[in-house]
Parts: C-alpha cells; sequence; structure tokens
C-alpha cells in the first residue's frame, strides 16, 4: 500500500510520497500554486484520504475490517484531543483542531470503503450517488473547513462539483475498477446500451459500452456546471483559485474522454497539462465577470 508508508520516514519523505501520489490525480496544479500553509493542510487530508483508499482497495481482504477500525480508532482520538497513533492521523489532528473540521466527513469517508467491501455494483445512478455522498462530497466539505469558507450555501455546490469529478474518475478507471472486482457503471444503464459485465475485461472498449460511459460522462458534466458557478462566485481569495483548478481538473478531464472516443479500456484517457490551466485561467476569468 503507497501511503501506509514506513512510520520512520521523515516529513519531508512523506511529504514528496503524498506529492508524487497527488500528480497522478486529474487536478494537481491547483495545490501547487498555494502557499505553503494551505498546501500542509491538503496534504493532511489527502494523506488521510490515500491511507483510507489504500486499506479499502490494497489491503489483503481478510484484515481490511480490521485496519479500518484502527482508523476509527484514531479518529477517537483526534476528536478527543488525545495522541493517535497513525503517523497520517498525527499530521491530521492539529489541521482537523485549528480549522475547527467536524469528524463526520473523515468519517463518512471510511464508511465509503467499508461499503466497498460488501457493494461491489450499483444498480441505479440514484444508488450511485448515494455512495458518493459517502465517497466524494466529504472531501469538499472539508477543503471548505480548510480555506475557512464552509458556509451553507456553499456545501450543497460543492457536493454536486465533487460527486461529478467522482463519476468522472469511475469513467476513467471503469476497467481496472472491473479487475479489482467492482462496477461503478450503474447496472441499469449497461442493460439499457446492452453491455455485458464482461465487456469492461475487453482490449478495447466496446461501442455500446462507450455509450454508458459517454452518459455517465454527460451527467458528470451536468453535475460540475451546476456546482462550479454557485462554488465559484462565493469563494474568494486562495479558495477560490483552489477550487478553480479542481473544476478544471473535471473539466480537462471530460475533455480527455471526449477525444478519445472514450476508449478507457485501451488507453489511459488523462487531461493534458496545458489544456488544464488553460481551463484553470478561463475558470477565474469567468468568476470575475
Amino acid at each position: 500500500m503507497e501511503v501506509i508508508i514506513d512510520a520512520s520516514w521523515s516529513l519531508e519523505e512523506r511529504d514528496r510520497e503524498l506529492d508524487r501520489l497527488a500528480a497522478r490525480e486529474n487536478f494537481p496544479v491547483a495545490a501547487r500554486l498555494l502557499p505553503a500553509r494551505h498546501r500542509a493542510g491538503l496534504r493532511a487530508v489527502y494523506g488521510f484520504a490515500r491511507l483510507v483508499d489504500d486499506i479499502g482497495d490494497e489491503a489483503p481482504p481478510e484484515q481490511r475490517s480490521k485496519l479500518l477500525d484502527l482508523v476509527d480508532d484514531d479518529l477517537d482520538r483526534v476528536f478527543a484531543g488525545r495522541t493517535p497513533n497513525l503517523p497520517q492521523l498525527r499530521r491530521l489532528a492539529p489541521v482537523a483542531h485549528a480549522h475547527r473540521i467536524p469528524e463526520d466527513p473523515f468519517r463518512d469517508l471510511i464508511r465509503a470503503n467499508r461499503q466497498d467491501q460488501v457493494v461491489h455494483r450499483y444498480e441505479t445512478f440514484g444508488d450511485l450517488l448515494a455512495y458518493c455522498a459517502l465517497s466524494a462530497a466529504p472531501v469538499g466539505r472539508v477543503v471548505l473547513h480548510l480555506f475557512r469558507a464552509h458556509r451553507p450555501g456553499l456545501v450543497a455546490a460543492s457536493d454536486d462539483v465533487c460527486t461529478a469529478l467522482q463519476l468522472i474518475e469511475h469513467c476513467q478507471d471503469a476497467g481496472e475498477d472491473y479487475r479489482d472486482g467492482r462496477i461503478y457503471l450503474p447496472g441499469e444503464d449497461l442493460r439499457r446500451f446492452g453491455c455485458a459485465e464482461d465487456d469492461l475485461a475487453r482490449p478495447v472498449t466496446p461501442t455500446r459500452l462507450r455509450g454508458v460511459l459517454a452518459l455517465e460522462a454527460g451527467r458528470a458534466r451536468e453535475l460540475l456546471d451546476r456546482g462550479a458557478a454557485p462554488l465559484m462566485a462565493g469563494l474568494t481569495g486562495w479558495a477560490r483559485i483552489a477550487v478553480a483548478g479542481y473544476v478544471a481538473g473535471g473539466r480537462a478531464t471530460l475533455s480527455a474522454l471526449e477525444r478519445g472516443g472514450y476508449d478507457v479500456l485501451a488507453h489511459r484517457l488523462r487531461p493534458q497539462r496545458a489544456g488544464l490551466l488553460a481551463g484553470w485561467a478561463r475558470g477565474l476569468g469567468r468568476g470575475r465577470r
């Protein structure tokens, strides 16, 4: 597991590893533009999320529940003002306290990974949205707290943006998810397009499966558009700059999927850096009008 790294590593080594992993994401640009104090908070949150995801995805299946219990126990320590055991939680604790981040978003991320251990298929898009409410929306809520921008009027917009980004990743990683025993494309949509599950194991994405991916990407685009406008309008300063980067990453990835004909099984369809930067700049410009 990549983020469950040697406890003997120095803080600098741990940061380099987190930065290396974050660089693989769809929207790494915004974090590199931010002041050190904001990067430190985002690293702490990202380290926690990677820890939980790596446990849920890569630990031996028979150990996952117990390892997630350890993270839950350490969260108890964080919010009781005691010293946690895990280095990722020790890093998170001062950030959570300084920014008054509640524990619910962190608990939800753990719940999402527990759900991944027992739920491997989603029948409807509504079912998938309910999962994203645990696996994606909490991240945005934490980010709003980090930038002291957590206001009721922005939470729903943030949820939409984060859900959209999660759906985009499900499209990108459909083949990898299938190899891991999970399908995040709604079953009813697969049947509507005449897809069988083993279409996800093919070396080239069949046309019928590309139709499903285009449908899900279109839904993600609608959510991204719906959430981005009020979110960008309501944010200022570094929060606005960071969120513009995340939104630009989502839009650039949607463009990459479309440009690649949704052939996610034959190619790794990832955003181009130039397109991401241009979209980030455009997003900031629109928000100022």
